[in-house]
């Protein structure tokens, strides 16, 4: 499919990427935890949103009939899920109230969908440039 994704869509796909970013960031910055302890997260955001944009391009590779092997698809695989993974045992481990835990989970699940959308905008327009 060689459609130019709407305005709508790209602008609503930037919003959640700033939005689960700042939010996530904005988080860091205000609490009290241990400077360690925000460098720990920062950097699972970090890694989540680089491994959630490779994953979307090797998947989107391999289905468009582009050479991927198969130690970086399942390296993309492995890193989106041990994001989440370490996130997950963070907040699980971590002395925050159960809202705050919430706040960082869904502002970094957010900034992922938002990476992934903002991602495939970027390669359907870029898509449909060339072929137009």
């Amino acid at each position: 499919m060689n459609q130019k994704p709407s305005a709508a869509f790209v602008g609503a796909s930037w919003v959640a990427l700033g939005a689960g970013m700042f939010g996530y960031f904005i988080g860091l910055w205000r609490s009290t935890m241990l400077l360690n302890e925000k460098g720990f997260y920062f950097t699972v955001l970090m890694f989540g949103l680089f491994s959630v944009v490779s994953l979307q391009k090797s998947v989107r590779d391999r289905l468009e009939g582009y050479p991927v092997t198969d130690i970086y698809y399942g390296l993309s695989w492995f890193s989106t899920l041990l994001s989440i993974t370490l996130l997950t045992i963070g907040l699980w481990n971590a002395t925050l109230l159960p809202s705050e835990k919430g706040f960082y989970a869904f502002a970094f699940l957010l900034g992922l969908f938002g990476a992934i959308a903002v991602q495939k905008n970027t390669r359907d327009s870029q898509e449909f440039s060339k072929k137009g």
